[in-house]
């Protein structure tokens, strides 16, 4: 056991009393007052760095969307090993999210059951704190995803507003059309609706555009996206978002596991795993694959390079592992491309 899983996890899941998001959000206060003193160089070891989609990355482990919505503790992240940063999913207008509790803890399944619903301080908001902040260090990518307020028919101009109140800051863009929190967001995944909502943010300008895809879709489903993607010059694909199923969940933390929201960590391991592996063989390995669910361990991050993912990202393994858990993958994802050399 490290001394994160001895020492700071117990206190941070006793925060708040035991409330997820009071623990989610002391961790991100503390990290924006430690980002000054943490190192701000890259963690790039001997084999590490990697180019993908035409970003330059030094190490193949981000972070994934959700832990840093607003980019509050952007500075700090580099510091503790991540080679590239995702921050959102950020909407166009301001908003809450939904009604709290939202976010849970299953312990036992090394899980995470959320319903957050976008909450953010909106678009403008996070254009104006990356322009004071300047560049982090390591590459950036934006999530993007529809305001609860805007009604589907205008979910197109919703996400143009935001790209184009972005577009100077980020590296790569997510369109994040897979979230099960925000009501009829994953229609945004048919055909119809996801050609139009391409067609119109890849005429903003030529910056890598990525789609995230929801664990859930179909073979064929998820078949029929790639093709949209094909069609409209999409840089990549982000595989997995969270799950509504509820497989691999431990016996006692089915209880909680019944709150509505997408589940994420260990029990996503494997269908994150199995995504990538159709992503990669049904686009011939050309369209590049952002691996993400269930990474707990280096293992589980190898498991997805061989599966067909070019870059990996963390977010429900931070939380349980702790942050040595970024720079075993690197470690662990250096090694396996030295000796493929």
């Amino acid at each position: 056991m490290n001394l994160y899983a001895k020492l700071a996890r117990p206190v941070l899941f006793r925060a708040g009393g035991g409330d997820a998001e009071a623990a989610h959000e002391l961790t991100l206060r503390w990290l924006a007052k430690l980002a000054g003193f943490v190192p701000s160089k890259p963690y790039a070891p001997a084999g590490a760095a990697t180019t993908v989609f035409g970003v330059r990355f030094p190490n193949p482990v981000g972070l994934a969307a959700g832990m840093d919505k607003d980019g509050r503790a952007l500075p700090a992240w580099p510091g503790l090993g991540f080679g590239f940063v995702e921050v959102g999913t950020v909407t166009w207008r301001p908003q809450p999210g939904n009604d709290r509790p939202r976010l849970y803890r299953l312990p036992d399944s090394r899980a995470i059951v959320n319903r957050l619903g976008f909450n953010n301080a909106g678009a403008s908001a996070l254009a104006a704190r990356l322009a004071a902040l300047g560049p982090i260090g390591v590459p950036l990518g934006i999530s993007l995803g529809k305001s609860k307020l805007t009604p589907l028919e205008d979910a197109v101009a919703d996400y143009v507003a935001s790209l184009e109140a972005l577009y100077p800051y980020g590296d790569y863009f997510a369109v994040n059309v897979s979230s099960p929190n925000t009501p009829g967001l994953r229609t945004l995944q048919d055909r119809g609706h996801l050609d139009a909502l391409l067609t119109a943010l890849r005429a903003v300008g030529p910056k890598p555009l990525l789609v995230k895809v929801a664990p859930d879709l179909t073979d064929a489903a998820l078949g029929e996206v790639l093709e949209v993607c094909a069609d409209n010059g999409v840089a990549g694909i982000i595989a997995t978002n969270t799950t509504l199923a509820r497989g691999g969940v431990a016996p006692v933390d089915v209880a909680t596991a019944t709150q509505a929201g997408g589940l994420s960590g260990a029990p996503l391991t494997i269908r994150a795993r199995e995504v990538v592996r159709f992503v990669a063989s049904e686009t011939g390995g050309r369209l590049p694959v952002i691996g993400v669910g269930g990474v707990m361990h280096p293992d589980d991050a190898l498991r997805l390079r061989d599966a067909g993912a070019s870059l990996v990202q963390l977010y429900s393994g931070l939380i349980y592992a702790g942050p040595t858990l970024v720079r075993g993958c690197v470690r662990a994802l250096s090694r396996r491309g030295a000796a493929d050399e």
